[in-house]
């Protein structure tokens, strides 16, 4: 799984800039971010000025190891592709995207496309859905543009609003992602299409407001939050299964959640305009506490492939989202460094202990001492995990394998870990070094390594 921030803060024609905020994502603990870029009706290509900015995300993110994700779409429903050309004009943008920059391998198409803000019309005059299939035709064009450049780019549909009215004439012409994924499916079997149009799915599972807890769940209603992934998958398997676009199986992107929290005093002159009444923001601690309990839910959904929570920083406007863990100074709030430790969980794989979930971590690094190394005590083990360790470390007694020396630990992912041994006084003869990894939540078989024979004395 990946875990990180959908963030425009990063983008800037400013080198620097952008390297400052990316570092500063990375320090709060996010390991990917989601940027957007926007198509305008016409164009075929980034501009001279989207390129600057997009090469300076890429430099960016490639000096802090950051995971970059690329949310191309149109600014609002008055730019929405509807015609044969301008989904053409839009798949080449795309296209020309990937091209101009290869660490951009996953790419989001659209945003929110069952909403009125983003996509219109969304029904027709008959009343039926019009934008579900018209949003299958443009993501089914960009697919197979973006493939024809690089198999290896993962296309992402949907980018769903968690809910929606399903109504036309109500003033908000919006479809529910539940009807928005029922009708894909249709739209995409009466197609004919015999290649798939997405290779996984991105939704917004956006609690009803800041101060419900993620674990509320909609089971009479369309709307779907994080707590709602087995309702997801039944629409996704409903929809698709048994077609040449996997359903079922289809890994899920969570690219946007927030949680929105109050503003204190001191900070409040980096803001501007009114908080909606609707928001309900959180103090920072409640903050911190949903975002743990969104990762911790969606860590142990089978399909869920990564979590980005939206924001890293807070827009400066009050009606925009005030739901990073930084301020828009970049100055970190109380709940950041909790948000942090979550985060570092979920990457470890240590976040949630879940039914039927076993984890076997590996070395990434491991050197045993060798040679002259080992006519001195103590004697020093590196050690790097994929994910977070237990690990025992032996030093045996050849040729029985009899423990001479012993040390257990804690390593977490990802983190350089030295182990010392105790020292002792020895016997001459040959010995080994061995080491058992196990995971400390999620156990499943142990990975055992074992070092050549080495002479001491």
């Amino acid at each position: 799984m990946t875990f990180g921030a959908a963030e425009d803060v990063v983008r800037s024609p400013d080198l620097v800039t952008a390297k400052t905020n990316m570092s500063l994502l990375r320090l709060a603990g996010f390991r990917a971010v989601r940027i957007t870029s926007t198509w305008v009706p016409g164009t075929q290509a980034p501009t001279a000025a989207e390129l600057k900015v997009l090469r300076n995300v890429a430099a960016a993110a490639s000096l802090n190891g950051v995971r970059v994700y690329v949310s191309v779409y149109h600014a609002g429903s008055r730019t929405t592709p509807l015609t044969p050309e301008a989904r053409a004009q839009f798949a080449t943008y795309a296209a020309a995207l990937v091209r101009a920059f290869p660490s951009f391998r996953d790419v989001i198409v659209g945003n929110e496309p069952n909403l009125n803000r983003f996509w219109l019309p969304q029904f027709g005059p008959d009343g039926s859905d019009a934008a579900a299939p018209a949003y299958l035709e443009l993501l089914a064009t960009v697919y197979d543009a973006l493939k024809a450049v690089s198999p290896a780019v993962t296309v992402y549909g949907g980018a769903l609003a968690p809910r929606g009215v399903d109504k036309p004439g109500t003033g908000r012409d919006t479809h529910s992602p539940t009807a928005f994924i029922k009708d894909l499916g249709i739209a995409y079997r009466a197609s004919g299409r015999t290649e798939p149009v997405m290779d996984a799915f991105a939704h917004h599972p956006y609690a009803d407001n800041s101060s419900q807890s993620p674990d509320f769940a909609h089971p009479r209603s369309t709307t779907i939050g994080v707590a709602d992934y087995a309702k997801l998958v039944a629409l996704l398997a409903e929809a698709f299964d048994g077609t040449a676009q996997p359903g079922s199986t289809l890994p899920i992107l969570y690219d946007e959640f927030g949680v929105e929290s109050v503003i204190p005093a001191d900070k409040a002159h980096l803001y501007t305009g009114a908080e909606p009444a609707a928001t309900k923001p959180v103090d920072e601690r409640t903050q911190a506490a949903y975002y743990r309990r969104a990762l911790e839910l969606s860590f142990c959904q089978a399909n869920v492939a990564g979590v980005l929570f939206f924001h890293s920083h807070d827009e400066p406007a009050l009606p925009g989202w005030q739901s990073g863990v930084l301020y828009p100074d970049g100055t970190p709030k109380a709940s950041a460094t909790a948000v942090r430790q979550s985060l570092d969980a979920a990457v470890g794989g240590s976040i949630a202990r879940c039914a039927g979930l076993a984890l076997s971590p590996q070395p990434e690094v491991l050197v045993f001492p060798s040679g002259r190394a080992l006519k001195k005590q103590p004697f020093r083990i590196r050690l790097r995990c994929d994910l977070d360790c237990v690990y025992s470390l032996r030093l045996e007694r050849l040729p029985k394998g009899s423990t001479t020396l012993a040390r257990r630990g804690v390593a977490k992912a990802g983190v350089a870990t030295v182990i010392e041994l105790p020292e002792r006084r020895l016997a001459g003869g040959d010995y080994r070094f061995t080491i058992r990894l196990m995971h400390p939540v999620n156990p499943g078989e142990p990975t055992l390594r074992v070092g050549g024979a080495v002479r001491i004395g």
